[in-house]
């Protein structure tokens, strides 16, 4: 039997692990376990679309029933730039889509600014919001993607949306990770990292989550691990050019709120993850507001998602640096006030391979929380 496995999810009641099916007998034989997902490859086949053919996008034609469409299945990368841009074009008054830099294998790192002023008023709250920092979680860029699109098609219809895009800034990164995010499509479905070159050759790859420069430590894990931290703070290109965007690009923008969507289990994770320590500021607060997320997305469609402190998800009790290098507590101690880790559907029957019939439910579910932390960032003693 193997001795290291690919682990997808672990907790202190559980732990997912990827297997050869040649090894489960014998854990069946010594451990308490089950097979939740039995044909790991035709559960990868079906989260790919069924048409071969790439989507094809028009701003001339029906745009609900391109929505409609573009919704029904993930998308690849170009696919989702050209709806980015599409975006643009069809809403050319709240849209910008603005560039935070490129990746190690020269693609562009692309945020959408949503503002009603275009951004002139910095003064205004800001939410920053991304999504696809794994590569493999699939479900975070869809989610991010339709967000946008009801945040813009609900203006001028509804007086919520009207209301955040006339008095907050959004800015939004549906593909944090466009390397391994493509490489996921074309290679590997279940990559993780993104896809710089490492010290030793044929390794290539760092956990953008274990990246971000605030209490950054050094990872256990060697570069072919999927854990991999690199070797110093900031090393994966694509956390660099988060922290160049918010601290000088938009320097003077007032961020009040960061969510940033992963998959999977269903939970809403507050800071800190580096440890269990130390308590975040406004905790009462903090905690009060992550169930209030946590009931919108249950009074949505009935899922329950749990609220704990990122630290104890990601067992920084049992092994510290786990939880070193998080975007989440990067902006929370740099610039958001109030921060959260969002890990979408499901529990663990389908895990990263969430097939696209959950695209649109977990998206409204999502946006639902969305627009919870919109009305609390607004009138945040209600």
């Amino acid at each position: 039997m193997r001795e290291v496995y690919d682990q997808w999810e672990g907790n202190d009641e559980f732990v997912d692990f990827r297997v050869p099916s040649e090894d489960i007998p014998l854990l069946q034989e010594h451990l308490d376990c089950e097979i939740m997902i039995d044909d790991l490859g035709q559960a990868v086949y079906e989260t790919f679309p069924k048409v071969a053919e790439e989507l094809k996008l028009e701003t001339t034609g029906d745009f609900q029933a391109m929505t409609d469409l573009f919704f029904k299945e993930y998308r690849p990368l170009n696919t989702i730039y050209s709806w980015l841009d599409m975006m643009k074009e069809t809403f050319p008054d709240f849209v910008e889509i603005e560039w935070l830099g490129q990746t190690y294998e020269g693609r562009d790192m692309k945020a959408l600014h949503l503002s009603v002023d275009k951004g002139l008023n910095p003064d205004k709250k800001t939410i920053v919001l991304t999504a696809g920092v794994h590569a493999r979680e699939w479900i975070s860029t869809s989610t991010a993607l339709f967000t946008i699109f009801k945040l813009l098609t609900e203006y001028g219809h509804s007086k919520k949306e009207t209301r955040y895009l006339e008095q907050l800034d959004f800015l939004i990164v549906p593909v944090f990770n466009p390397d391994g995010y493509a490489y996921s499509w074309s290679q590997d479905r279940l990559w993780r990292k993104n896809r710089q070159e490492t010290y030793i050759p044929r390794c290539f790859g760092i956990d953008i989550d274990r990246s971000f420069g605030y209490h950054w430590t050094k990872s256990e894990d060697y570069p072919c691990g999927e854990s991999y931290s690199g070797e110093a703070a900031f090393e994966a290109i694509e956390a660099e050019n988060l922290d160049t965007y918010i601290n000088v690009t938009r320097k003077d923008h007032q961020i009040y709120g960061f969510l940033d969507l992963h998959s999977y289990t269903q939970k809403i994770l507050c800071p800190y993850a580096y440890s269990c320590d130390e308590q975040p500021r406004d905790i009462e607060n903090l905690l009060e507001l992550a169930y209030g997320i946590s009931k919108s997305i249950r009074l949505r469609y009935g899922k329950h998602y749990e609220v704990l402190p990122a630290c104890k998800d990601r067992g920084v009790d049992i092994m510290p640096g786990l939880g070193a290098g998080s975007a989440l507590d990067f902006m929370y101690h740099n610039r958001a006030h109030w921060a959260f880790q969002l890990k979408l559907r499901d529990t663990g029957s389908h895990g990263f391979l969430l097939p696209s019939e959950f695209i649109v439910p977990v998206g409204k579910e999502i946006y639902a929380a969305v627009k919870y932390f919109c009305e609390f960032i607004l009138n945040p003693d209600l």
